[in-house]
């Protein structure tokens, strides 16, 4: 049997497309769905190599689940403890809040009917059985199909394992991939099933010895072989058969390459899921292998498929497969190179991680979250092997505090917070390498206060400023007042954050800093000069910001910006105005994943259309946005200030609907989804049909228009409470 998927399934969830046929297996596909009809947990069972990820993701694709198939690959991950995390990002979730991942996915999967597809968990078994087991347990409706060597050993679990592809399914396969590379073997038809049988059906080892006809005939293959399998069989006695064959089939493919093949094959394994050309030409040249011949060496190992080429969003990239990857690291471990390549490697990230610092402030910032997100697998290796190495903690908080862009402004703050708080507490050298701890420091206040963790927070800038004084340095001194006026922004001590902004944005300046950190320190000024009333300095300010961002390309501190200059058109009654600015802000935070700028902005969006005559769709929003608010943390920071527009939104909508209409519409919008809620925020003059037959307004300003200005007056009643809704 040999089949494609069909390219146009609208698949609900995020299984891979197959990338060529589907031969054989129509046997055990049917009894894994049988398997899955019976169970709720299934495990997929065999030798790497033998076909299980293939197998299990048809599969799943099959098993018509309400709510969608979602894989989660856990090669790349190393550390059990971001089990959780990599489960959260494969179902697309963000978080911005302290509660932990766990929570977060109990939250989400909650009356979902999903399977979940756990692939490759060997090496995280012990974490993977805690995980399942507890979703289980809780979540009545998931399923699991779980892909590994080794069963996970839980009550109820259902094995399927899985065996090598018949003799006729091999040959089969062996073809299949042959004629893709324009090689046809059929007149060469009892070589290829005596090579099939002593690869042992193993679907990978079938397809690497397919790689090889570029080069060898299935004969030249066959005769050597018989040379390597006998050379290379080096596992116990006792290990099966299949296993030994598959070590053999690979260190055959690794024989079969050339001295600088092998070379970049073993350096290779240093990275974690995808990488660039730029990347390996950096850390893999040198010492033997010529930077000019990179390039040529990984075309060859691609064709012999020891490395996979993919098209990605952001260009070209290439990975390996975990258990190629995995031989390649014991023969780097061998030569006694595998600490240098690591560093390498950890030089690399480093200097990305510089690079896209500093390009975050440009016309780029868009390209540059792609690709710290495409990296995100290195850069956590990177991280890792400064934070455990000894005399490299420096090193460490100079990466987690230069990342402060994709925690604060791609919607990683839990990760960014996990990374920085290991950080400062390793022991470095208290010299030169400060400054990288001070950074540290306060970047790790910064994220605590977006995250409505104040106390660590205060303390964390408190040191940085602290030490910032002892040793005279200006630039961390700058950066602790400023994230500390933020704090004292969203606390309502609005005399003492327009200080402190102050006195940091004069700092700024007597450095020469100019970067997305300075440009919200000015939005944050605007901010308390609205509050306190002062609408025209906040537009001035805001005006300002707007025209330097444009002038640079910045989009990010660009949409806070026309966030204080949409609550002023509003304040000052110029709705269109309000409704324009506010739907740019919510389109730029959203692109970035921002998920606090992109709830500030539906709040206010709800302020105006309610402010519009539309009570009904006001409330919608109001749920919408209280749905994202346990995403990002404390809602509207627990402040007065910030929470008194959605009181008189909330006061609004209810004197005009009553509260019976105004909780239904409530309950309407927190049903909608992140990306469902921000496509209706941004939707103008179109009528839900939901919400025919909601009363007439009573009172206040009609749709589209506008009348004096508007002030909301800060209840100190709600103060640290749940907004409503």
């Amino acid at each position: 049997m040999r089949d494609h998927q069909r390219g146009d399934a609208a698949l609900n969830g995020n299984l891979p497309v197959e990338p060529n046929a589907f031969v054989g297996r129509s046997a055990e596909l049917a009894g894994l769905a049988a398997a899955l009809d019976a169970a709720r947990l299934v495990t997929v069972t065999g030798p790497g190599g033998v076909g299980k990820s293939r197998l299990a993701a048809r599969a799943a694709a099959g098993a018509g689940m309400r709510d969608g198939a979602w894989r989660v690959e856990l090669a790349p991950l190393r550390d059990p403890e971001f089990l959780d995390y990599a489960v959260a990002e494969a179902l697309a979730l963000t978080d911005q809040t302290t509660r932990g991942p766990r929570e977060t996915l109990l939250a989400h999967l909650a009356g979902r009917e999903l399977l979940l597809l756990l692939d490759g968990f060997e090496h995280l078994s012990e974490a993977c059985a805690e995980l399942v087991a507890d979703l289980l347990g809780r979540l009545p409706r998931l399923r699991v199909l779980a892909v590994g060597r080794r069963p996970l050993h839980l009550a109820g679990e259902r094995l399927f394992p899985l065996a090598p592809l018949p003799e006729a399914d091999a040959v089969e396969l062996f073809a299949d991939r042959a004629a893709a590379q324009g090689v046809p073997v059929g007149t060469d038809a009892a070589d290829v099933r005596e090579l099939c049988r002593r690869l042992d059906g193993i679907p990978l080892a079938v397809e690497l010895a397919a790689g090889r006809l570029r080069a060898l005939s299935p004969r030249q293959l066959l005769e050597r072989f018989d040379d390597r399998f006998r050379l290379l069989t080096g596992g116990a006695r006792n290990a099966l058969p299949r296993h030994q064959a598959l070590r053999t089939a690979i260190g055959w493919s690794h024989e079969l390459c050339t001295p600088e093949e092998r070379l970049l094959w073993a350096r290779l394994s240093v990275f974690a899921g995808q990488f660039d050309l730029e990347a390996v030409e950096y850390v893999c040249s040198g010492h033997g292998l010529h930077a000019d011949h990179v390039l040529d060496v990984l075309t060859e190992l691609i064709a012999q498929s020891v490395v996979t080429r993919e098209e990605t969003l952001v260009g070209v990239r290439y990975r390996m497969l975990d258990t190629i990857r995995a031989y390649g690291a014991e023969w780097l471990q061998a030569t006694g190179d595998a600490l240098r390549l690591r560093r390498r490697h950890r030089d690399w990230y480093i200097g990305l991680a510089t690079w896209c610092e500093l390009d975050w402030f440009s016309p780029r910032q868009a390209e540059v979250a792609a690709r710290v997100e495409a990296e995100l697998p290195n850069l956590r290796c990177a991280l890792e092997h400064c934070l455990t190495e000894p005399g490299e903690a420096h090193l460490g908080q100079y990466l987690a505090g230069s990342l402060w862009f994709l925690w604060v402004g791609c919607g990683r703050l839990p990760e960014g917070r996990h990374w920085l708080e290991r950080s400062v507490e390793l022991d470095a050298e208290r010299t030169a390498n400060e400054q990288s701890r001070l950074k540290a420091l306060w970047v790790l206040g910064y994220v605590a206060i977006l995250q409505g963790d104040t106390v660590p927070a205060l303390a964390a800038l408190q040191e940085c400023r602290d030490e910032a004084e002892r040793i005279a340095n200006p630039t961390a001194l700058a950066y602790a007042e400023h994230r500390t006026g933020c704090l004292a922004l969203v606390s309502d001590d609005m005399g003492r954050a327009e200080t402190l902004l102050r006195s940091a944005l004069e700092r700024y300046q007597e450095i020469g800093e100019l970067n997305s950190n300075v440009l919200m320190g000015q939005v944050e000024l605007a901010m308390a000069r609205a509050f306190l009333g002062d609408l025209q300095d906040a537009v001035r300010i805001s005006e300002d910001v707007r025209r330097i961002c444009d002038d640079h390309g910045e989009r990010w501190a660009r949409a806070y910006a026309l966030f204080v200059l949409g609550y002023a058109a509003w304040a000052e009654g110029d709705l269109p105005r309000a409704r324009s600015l506010l739907s740019a802000c919510l389109s730029d935070a959203h692109g970035f994943h921002d998920l606090l700028g992109s709830v500030l902005a539906v709040e206010l969006l709800a302020l105006v259309t309610a402010s519009e005559g539309d009570a009904a769709e006001a409330a919608v929003l109001q749920g919408a946005a209280s749905r994202i608010w346990p995403s990002v943390g404390l809602p509207l920071f627990g402040s007065a200030y910030y929470n008194a527009p959605h009181e008189l939104c909330e006061a609004t909508a209810r004197g005009q609907l009553g509260d019976e209409r105004y909780e239904e519409c409530v309950r309407r919008g927190r049903l909608l989804g992140r990306e469902a809620a921000v496509t209706r925020a941004l939707r103008r003059g179109e009528t839900d049909p939901a919400l025919d037959g909601v009363p007439a307004p009573r009172g206040g300003h009609g749709r589209g228009g506008g009348a004096g200005k508007r002030r909301p007056a800060a209840s100190r009643t709600r103060k640290g409470g749940e907004t409503a809704g």
